[in-house]
């Protein structure tokens, strides 16, 4: 079967495209700039305007020995944005009924949780979601033993000299504590649950566990050396932890997954999980969590930081624009994960490897990539 136009229909086609094909050129070109000024091996970027996915690309390289090309279905670790996901499922268990955000946190995870300079203030499981628990990582967070008074004699050095629920201080042992509650309360090993209740309600394919995901499409990382301007990889990233899998301890082992940071997904994936939270816990029909509890994870509980529960606020990224998301920073790579969720735009861009350098606690090459898409598509 064939198409039969009339003879202009193709020269108004191409009259079109072409504006579009160049806005493409434009914006691809500025990007490989960025790209070039931060010595960044690769990026995945991923754009929403009006609630919809406007743009999935990939730039550079996936394996800067064998000179792989990055692709959209590449999938990255992607570090600290991996917190909202275990925020999210916490906000699931809430509207179940099954535990509170006002909850004893120490009762919620099994052994005693108390500041021992603070004994008689209760740590709750809302201070652990926002980083005000006065828990830190001095002591280590890969596994629950640094805090665990009966196996680390330095268990109090995990506290800070402060009253709990007084001030920020970011903190990864919180989250991996967390991941331990869902288990708990679930009755399911961590990254399961995880899969079970949002990545595969959304259509996503992600996971915390390396071995249930196609280890062709993880993305190498890359540790940038300043002194001699070279990369070397960081294949722990990646680790597939066998040995302490076939030893799971459920409610005890859970760090092996790092809900604190172990999520990998592609760009365009992590965009429609944006999308969700954009949408206040809907998308495209499936409702993860109630839209009120997707605007309490976005209400800042901390005024100087606009941290909420596993999202933050963002007023400093795009000069006189207010964002929530997310980064995420380990192994070489670094995720950025912002929105905007009353005009329904926002970005996720995740680099393999950079010359990092940072201006007010955000990557500068974040900033720049940010306000590059933002200047080509939505302003």
């Amino acid at each position: 079967m064939k198409l039969h136009l009339p003879q202009y229909s193709f020269k108004l086609f191409l009259l079109l495209l072409i504006p579009s094909l160049l806005k493409a050129q434009e914006v691809e070109n500025d990007f490989k700039q960025l790209m070039e000024k931060y010595n960044a091996v690769g990026a995945a970027v991923a754009v929403v305007k009006d609630g919809k996915l406007v743009c999935t690309h990939a730039f550079g390289l996936k394996d800067l020995e064998n000179k792989v090309p990055l692709n959209n279905q590449d999938i990255f670790r992607i570090a600290s944005i991996s917190k909202s996901f275990s925020a999210t499922a916490i906000m699931q268990m809430v509207e179940a009924g099954k535990i509170s955000l006002d909850d004893d946190f120490g009762d919620l995870v099994g052994f005693k949780i108390r500041n021992p300079k603070f004994p008689d203030q209760k740590i709750t499981l809302k201070m652990a979601l926002s980083h005000t628990s006065s828990l830190n990582d001095s002591q280590g967070y890969l596994n629950l033993d640094v805090i665990n008074p009966d196996k680390n004699p330095d268990w109090t050095k995990c506290y800070n000299n402060y009253l709990p629920g007084t001030k920020f201080d970011y903190c990864n042992l919180n989250f991996n504590l967390i991941g331990t509650i869902l288990e708990k309360q679930s009755g399911q090993r961590f990254d399961n649950y995880i899969k079970k209740q949002i990545l595969k309600p959304l259509g996503l394919y992600a996971g915390y566990c390396v071995d249930s995901l196609d280890s062709t499409r993880f993305v190498k990382l890359y540790e940038y050396h300043a002194d001699t301007k070279t990369y070397s990889p960081s294949p722990a990233a990646y680790a597939p932890r066998r040995t302490e899998i076939a030893n799971y301890v459920m409610g005890y082992s859970t760090p092996v997954f790092s809900p604190t940071g172990g999520m990998k997904i592609s760009a365009t994936d992590l965009a429609r999980y944006m999308m969700m939270h954009m949408n206040y816990g809907k998308e495209e029909g499936t409702r993860i969590i109630s839209k009120k509890s997707a605007k309490q994870m976005q209400t800042a509980l901390s005024a100087d930081e606009g941290y909420g529960l596993a999202l933050r606020s963002a007023e400093n990224l795009i000069p006189g624009v207010k964002l929530i998301g997310h980064t995420g920073s380990a192994y070489g790579l670094y995720s950025t994960m912002f929105f905007n969720p009353q005009q329904k735009y926002g970005f996720v861009i995740i680099t393999n490897g950079i010359n990092a350098t940072y201006t007010d606690g955000f990557p500068d090459f974040s900033r720049d990539a940010i306000n590059c898409l933002y200047q080509h598509f939505i302003k």
